[in-house]
C-alpha cells in the first residue's frame, strides 16, 4: 500500500516542503522548474496552479486543463510528487484523470460548504490525499468542517494550508496570518498536519523568511512556496514568487528548533511556568475584583437612569493604556485587543445587574 502523504509530513526533516509555480505557463517552464527545485532544495512536492479563481474576470485565470500533463510529467520526471487546486467537481475529474498526486482546496472555496461538499462527493473512493488551504475569512469551524465533510466521503489522508485571511488594505501582509486561528486548528484536529503558506500571507517575497520562521516555531509541519524560475516574468503573483536559489538560500537561514526537550530543561521550564501559573491566578482574582466594581457602577447608573456605554470615558481610557503599552513593553495591538475584551465583559455585567430580566 501507498504511503499516506500524512505519514510523509510526519517523518519528514522539517520543513516538508511544497515548492512551484503560482500557475503551470508551459510544459517548458514546469520541466526547468522542477529540475532547478530538486537539485536546490529538498522538496517533495512540485505544486503549480492550472485553474486560477481569480477577482477580476479580465485576469490570468491559469492555462486549464491542458496543463495538467505538464504538471505530472514534470513531477515525475524529477522525482516529486505532483499537486494542483480544485474548486468543483468537473476539476475533480481532471486532475485523477491526468494522475495528480495530491489535490488541495482553496481558500475561496474552502468558505463555501456547498462547493466543499460537492468535491467531497465527486472525491468519494478515489483515497487522493487533500490539503484544504483555511476560509479567506477567520472561521476555524468552516475550515475544521470543510475536513469533516471529507472525511464524511472515506478521505483520510488529509492536512490542513494556513495561506492567512483577507484583510483590507494591509501594509504588511497580503493576508493577516491570524496565528490563533491554526493554533487554535492543531488544538481542535491535532492528528491534521499543517503547512505554512508564506507566499500569500506575505504578498512580497523580501517577507518571506520572518513568516516561515515564525511557522517553524509554531511547530508546523511543512512550508508551500512559490517558486518560479522567472518570477518577475509570472504571468501571475509576480510579486510574492522567487526562484529556486533564492528558496535555497531562504531555507538555510530558517532555524529549526525542536519540540521535545531533556528532562533538565523540562524541570526548568516548569519552575517557570509555575510561577507563570502563579500570577495568572493573581490576574483573575484581580479581574474578579474589577468585575464586581464594574456591577457597583451598573447598580449606580440603573438608580440614576445612566447609560452603559460612556463613549468620552472609554475613549480616555484607550488612549491612556495605548500610550503607555510600550513602556510595559506591551504592543498596541495586544493592549486594545485586552481593553476591547476588558470592555465588552464589563458591559456583559452591567447589562446583567441593570436589566436583570431580560438575559443577555
Amino acid at each position: 500500500m501507498e504511503e499516506k502523504l500524512i505519514h510523509k509530513i510526519q517523518r519528514s526533516d522539517r520543513p516538508f516542503l511544497i515548492a512551484g509555480p503560482c500557475s503551470a505557463e508551459s510544459a517548458e517552464q514546469m520541466q526547468n522548474v522542477a529540475r532547478d527545485i530538486a537539485e536546490n532544495t529538498h522538496a517533495q512536492v512540485l505544486r503549480a496552479g492550472i485553474w486560477k479563481p481569480r477577482t477580476r474576470p479580465d485576469s490570468f485565470e491559469g492555462v486549464g486543463q491542458i496543463g495538467l500533463p505538464w504538471l505530472v510529467e514534470a513531477a515525475k520526471r524529477n522525482g516529486l510528487l505532483s499537486t494542483t487546486e480544485m474548486a468543483n467537481a468537473k476539476h475533480v475529474e481532471k486532475i485523477l484523470e491526468a494522475g495528480v498526486d495530491i489535490a488541495w482546496i482553496g481558500a475561496r472555496t474552502t468558505v463555501n460548504p456547498f462547493a466543499v461538499q460537492e468535491i467531497a462527493d465527486a472525491l468519494k473512493g478515489s483515497g487522493i490525499p487533500v490539503m484544504v488551504k483555511n476560509p479567506i475569512n477567520p472561521d476555524l469551524n468552516l475550515w475544521i468542517g470543510a475536513f469533516e465533510r471529507l472525511e464524511k466521503a472515506g478521505l483520510t489522508d488529509l492536512a490542513g494550508i494556513h495561506r492567512g485571511f483577507s484583510v483590507y488594505n494591509n501594509p504588511r501582509y497580503r493576508n493577516q496570518p491570524n496565528w490563533e486561528i491554526p493554533i487554535a486548528l492543531k488544538e481542535e484536529r491535532p492528528d491534521i498536519p499543517i503547512i505554512c503558506d508564506p507566499s500569500h500571507i506575505s504578498g512580497k517575497r523580501e517577507n518571506l523568511l520572518p513568516i516561515a520562521q515564525k511557522a517553524m516555531d509554531l511547530n508546523f509541519e511543512g512550508l508551500i512556496i512559490e517558486t518560479h524560475p522567472n518570477p518577475e516574468k509570472a504571468w501571475s503573483d509576480a510579486r510574492q514568487q522567487v526562484t529556486p536559489i533564492a528558496l535555497r538560500e531562504m531555507l538555510s537561514q530558517l532555524t529549526l528548533r525542536r519540540e521535545l526537550i531533556s528532562e533538565d530543561a523540562q524541570n526548568k521550564m516548569l519552575l517557570m511556568r509555575d510561577k507563570i501559573s502563579g500570577l495568572d491566578d493573581k490576574i483573575f482574582e484581580l479581574l474578579t475584583a474589577r468585575m464586581l466594581i464594574s456591577e457597583e457602577i451598573g447598580v449606580f447608573k440603573r438608580d440614576n437612569d445612566i447609560t452603559i456605554l460612556q463613549q468620552e470615558h472609554w475613549k480616555k481610557m484607550i488612549a491612556s493604556r495605548l500610550h503607555k503599552a510600550t513602556d510595559l513593553n506591551l504592543s498596541e495591538a495586544f493592549v486594545r485587543e485586552f481593553m476591547d475584551a476588558l470592555h465588552q465583559e464589563s458591559i456583559r455585567h452591567q447589562t446583567k445587574v441593570m436589566n436583570p430580566n431580560l438575559g443577555e
